[in-house]
C-alpha cells in the first residue's frame, strides 16, 4: 500500500495507467488498467473515502482487504476478484485486482432488462459467494452492480470485500443498494448483503434500480431509508425472492436457504421446458471438467447438450471450496446472521455384499489398478456397519457440501464443482503442481445398465480428437452393494499422456456415481498412485443422492 496524490488521467500511484472506464455510479468507479512494469493487465476500482483516516488507519485498510479478499477466494476459489494492491489518495481508495473474466454487471444493465433465468442464475451465483463468506464470518456489506463481473455462458467475479469500514459509520461507498439499516447509519451484517442481493435482482428484471441515485450521499441514503419499494413487474416467478429480500427490517428478510431453493425451482423449471438432443452419461470424459491443475486444459468438444447448458447453467464453486479449506460442510444460514449446523456423517445405503463380476478375473484388465479397484470393491464392508478409520498417512477426510466424503492426499482441495438444476453435478479434485485428478460425478439420468453407459462413454470418446485408446474390457463389477462398472483408457491432453481409471455405480433406478482417477500415463502404476486409488475406492461415501 502506499499513500500518494495522482492524475486520474494519467496513472495511478505512477504505477498503473488507467486504459478506460468501465463503470460508473455513485460513489465508485471502474477502470481497466496496465500495471506499467509487469504489463500484466488490471482492473483499478476507485472508491470515495469522505474522511482522510491517519496513515495507521489507512494502512489498517489496506490489510482488511487484502485478508478478507483472499480468506472469502479461499473458500470461492476463481469467484472472488485477487487483489494485488491498495493505493490511498487522501480523497480515495483504489482498489487493484487482477483483470476479472467477463462484464461488469453494470454495463449489462445499461443496455436493458435480462430475462428471468439469468437474473436466477446470476443471483445464485452471487448467493453461493455471498453465503460462502457469511459462513466463514465475513460481509460483503457494500455490493452493488460495478462489483460483480457476469461471464457469457455463466458465473460471477465478486470484489470489494473489505472495503467496508473505509467510508464512515455506515461502510457503504455506493449508497443507492444501502440497506435500510445501513442508510441509517447502524452499519449492517449478511441481512445487509442479501438486501442488496434483492436490490440488484430487482434492477435486472425491471431495467431499473430500487432507488436512483439523488445527486448526493446523504439525499441518496434519506431514498433507501424513506421511500417503499414498488412491486416488481417484471421479475415472474422471481418475485416473491426478490420482494423477501427487500423486506426493511433484518429480520423479517428470507433466508438464503429460502432464496437459493427459489432461484433453483426458476432454472429447473427452465430446464424442464427444454428439449436437449440428449443427456450427458455419468461417466462421460469432456471438457466440462475444466482445467488440470498446473496446465490448462485442451478442448474436448462435447457432441451433445451437457449438464450445464448455458442459459439453465448454475456454477457453484464456492461450498465446495468452503469444505477445502476446512469450513463446515453444511450451513443455513438466515438473513438476520449465520448460524453453523453439523452435517450428517457420509455413509451410503446397501447391502455388505459386493455382486457382479470380480475384475481380477477378467483377463484383459491391467493387473495394477483393477486389482486394486477388485479389493475395494469386494472387500470393502457396508459403511453403515463400519467404523470410521483415521485416514492413513499423508491423507485427510474430504466433506463435501454437494453431499459425499472420501479420503484425500494432504493439500488437495476442490479445484471446479460445476451442477445443474437437475441435482445433477461434478467436482474436480487435485492440487496445484500435482498432475493426478480425482473427478466425482453424481447424475440423475441414466441408463439402468452402467455396462451400456461406459459403451456410449467409449463410442463418444473414439470421435475426439484426443489420442483416445481403450485399455481393456470394460468390466461388470459390485461396489458395496451397487451394480457398477470399471473402464480404462488412455488419452491425450496438451502433449501430455494421461491414464484414466473410471468407476460407475448406480445407487438409484436412473442416478449413480462416478469415480475418475486420471495420472501421467508414465507414472500411474507407481505404488503411490495405487494407493491413492485404493484410498479413494476404499473410503468413497454419501450421504446424498
Amino acid at each position: 500500500m502506499v499513500e500518494v496524490q495522482v492524475s486520474t488521467d494519467e496513472s495511478v500511484a505512477g504505477r498503473y495507467r488507467l486504459l478506460e472506464a468501465v463503470h460508473r455510479e455513485e460513489g465508485r468507479d471502474t477502470w481497466n488498467g496496465q500495471d506499467v512494469e509487469s504489463l500484466r493487465l488490471v482492473t483499478l476500482t476507485r472508491s470515495r473515502r469522505p474522511d482522510r483516516p491517519r496513515e495507521e488507519a489507512d494502512l489498517r485498510t489496506a490489510v482488511r482487504i487484502t485478508r478478507e479478499s483472499e480468506a472469502v477466494g479461499l473458500v470461492c476459489p476463481g469467484r472472488v476478484a485477487v487483489v494485488v494492491d491498495v493505493v490511498v489518495d487522501g480523497e480515495f481508495l483504489w482498489t487493484v485486482t487482477a483483470r476479472p473474466a467477463g462484464v461488469p454487471l453494470g454495463a449489462l444493465l445499461g443496455q436493458g432488462p435480462l430475462d428471468q433465468v439469468r437474473t436466477a442464475r446470476v443471483g445464485l451465483d452471487l448467493l453461493d459467494v455471498l453465503g460462502a463468506a457469511h459462513g466463514e464470518g465475513f460481509t460483503h456489506g457494500d455490493l452493488s452492480p460495478g462489483q460483480v463481473w457476469v461471464e457469457e455462458f455463466g458465473g460471477v467475479t465478486v470484489g470489494g470485500f473489505g472495503v467496508t469500514g473505509a467510508s464512515g459509520p455506515s461502510g457503504v461507498t455506493v449508497p443507492a443498494y444501502a440497506s435500510p439499516e445501513q442508510a441509517r447509519g447502524e452499519g449492517g451484517g449478511p441481512a445487509a448483503d442479501l438486501w442488496a442481493l434483492g436490490a440488484i435482482m430487482y434492477e435486472m428484471v425491471e431495467g431499473r434500480p430500487v432507488v436512483r441515485d439523488r445527486g448526493g450521499r446523504e439525499a441518496t441514503f434519506r431514498a433507501v431509508e424513506r421511500l417503499p419499494v414498488r412491486a416488481p413487474s417484471n421479475a415472474g416467478p422471481l418475485g416473491p425472492a426478490i420482494q423477501g429480500l427487500l423486506r426493511r427490517d433484518p429480520v423479517e428478510r428470507v433466508p438464503e436457504s429460502v432464496v437459493r431453493e427459489a432461484l433453483t425451482r426458476v432454472l429447473r423449471a427452465a430446464l424442464d421446458d427444454s428439449e436437449p438432443t440428449g443427456t450427458l452419461p455419468l461417466f462421460e470424459e469432456s471438457g466440462l471438467e475444466g482445467p488440470r491443475p498446473g496446465r490448462a486444459r485442451g478442448g474436448l468438444p462435447v457432441g451433445r447438450p451437457v449438464l450445464l447448458g448455458a442459459a439453465l447453467a448454475v456454477t457453484a464453486l464456492c461450498f465446495a471450496g468452503l469444505a477445502a479449506a476446512g469450513g463446515l460442510t453444511g450451513r443455513d444460514t438466515s438473513a438476520a446472521g449465520s448460524t453453523p449446523s453439523p452435517s450428517a456423517p457420509a455413509r451410503p445405503s446397501g447391502s455388505a455384499t459386493a455382486g457382479g463380476a470380480d475384475p481380477r478375473g477378467t483377463p484383459s484388465a491391467p493387473p495394477s489398478r483393477s486389482a486394486t479397484a477388485s479389493a475395494s470393491a469386494s472387500d470393502s464392508p457396508s459403511p453403515s456397519r463400519t467404523v470410521r478409520q483415521d485416514p492413513p498417512a499423508g491423507f485427510f477426510r474430504f466433506s463435501s457440501p454437494q453431499g459425499f466424503a472420501v479420503d484425500l492426499p494432504r493439500g488437495w482441495a476442490a479445484l471446479r464443482t460445476e451442477r445443474s438444476a437437475d441435482g445433477s453435478y461434478r467436482v474436480l479434485l487435485g492440487a496445484d503442481g500435482d498432475p493426478r485428478t480425482l473427478t466425482v460425478t453424481y447424475s440423475t439420468r441414466l441408463a439402468p445398465d452402467p455396462v451400456a453407459v461406459w459403451s456410449e462413454v467409449d463410442s463418444s470418446l473414439r470421435s475426439d480428437p484426443v489420442d483416445y485408446a481403450r485399455v481393456g474390457d470394460i468390466r461388470a463389477v459390485g461396489y458395496r452393494g451397487y451394480r457398477g462398472a470399471d473402464m480404462e483408457w488412455l488419452s491425450t491432453t496438451d502433449g501430455v499422456r494421461e491414464r484414466t481409471f473410471g468407476r460407475g455405480f448406480l445407487v438409484g433406478e436412473r442416478s449413480g456415481f462416478s469415480l475418475r482417477w486420471t495420472t501421467p500415463a508414465d507414472t500411474g502404476d507407481s505404488s503411490a498412485d495405487r494407493q491413492a486409488l485404493d484410498t479413494f475406492l476404499r473410503t468413497f461415501a454419501f450421504t446424498s443422492g
